[in-house]
C-alpha cells in the first residue's frame, strides 16, 4: 500500500467520522457516546480516536466542516452583495439555521469542559466586520455600532435559535434594532471577550 493510499484512507474516515458525528448527536444528543459515532463511521474506535484524540478535537473539527460546508458560499455571497445590510441579513439566518441543525453538537460544545475555539469561524467574523464597516459607511447602521458588537448579536441569538423555533422573529428585531434612527446612545462597549462556546456552529 503506498503512502498517498494510506492518507487517501485516512482522510476519508477522518471525513466519515464527521459526518457520523453530526447524524449521531443529532439523534442522540449531546450525551451521545464516541463509540456510536465510530460505528455508524464504519470505523474501530481506535481509529476515531486515532484521528480525534478527545471529544473536544473531534467537536472542534465538526465545527471548521460546518463553516467549510454549510458557510463559505453564503460568506461570499454576502460579502459580493451590493446591500451590506441584506448581506448580515443572510450571515445571520445563515448561522442561526445551522444552529438549529445541529443543536446536539451545539449542547455538547456548551456542556464540554475542554476548550472549543473560534478559530474555524474566523471567516465568518471577518465577514461580518467588513459588512459592518460598509454598513457604516452607507448609513444603514448606527455609527456607534461595532463589528464586536454585531458579532454579540448574533452569539446571542444562538441561543434564541437552540430554544425557540421562532428565531426568524428575533433575526429581524435585532437588525431593526441596528437603524440609525430614533437611536439613543449606546453605554460604554464590554471589554470582555465573546465566550467561543457560546458562538457554536459555526
Amino acid at each position: 500500500m503506498t503512502e498517498r493510499t494510506v492518507r487517501a484512507d485516512a482522510l476519508r474516515n477522518s471525513d466519515r467520522i464527521l459526518r457520523a458525528t453530526r447524524e449521531v448527536f443529532s439523534d442522540l444528543g449531546p450525551e451521545a457516546s464516541l463509540e456510536e459515532v465510530a460505528r455508524r463511521a464504519g470505523v474501530g474506535i481506535r481509529t476515531l480516536y486515532r484521528h480525534f484524540p478527545c471529544k473536544e478535537d473531534l467537536l472542534q473539527a465538526v465545527v471548521n466542516l460546518n463553516v467549510t460546508e454549510d458557510l463559505a458560499a453564503v460568506i461570499e455571497r454576502a460579502s459580493a452583495d451590493d446591500d451590506p445590510l441584506r448581506g448580515l441579513a443572510g450571515l445571520f439566518e445563515a448561522t442561526l439555521a445551522l444552529v438549529v441543525r445541529d443543536r446536539g453538537i451545539v449542547a455538547a460544545i456548551n456542556n464540554s469542559s475542554g476548550v472549543i475555539t473560534c478559530d474555524g469561524a474566523a471567516p465568518l467574523r471577518l465577514a461580518l466586520a467588513e459588512l459592518t464597516g460598509r454598513a457604516h459607511d452607507a448609513g444603514l447602521i448606527r455609527a456607534d455600532v461595532t463589528p464586536d458588537d454585531v458579532h454579540r448579536l448574533l452569539t446571542m441569538l444562538t441561543s434564541v435559535a437552540y430554544n425557540d423555533d421562532g428565531w426568524r422573529r428575533y433575526v429581524v428585531l435585532v437588525l431593526d434594532a441596528l437603524s440609525p434612527t430614533g437611536a439613543s446612545p449606546l453605554p460604554p462597549a464590554s471589554t470582555t471577550s465573546v465566550d467561543c462556546r457560546a458562538f457554536p456552529v459555526p
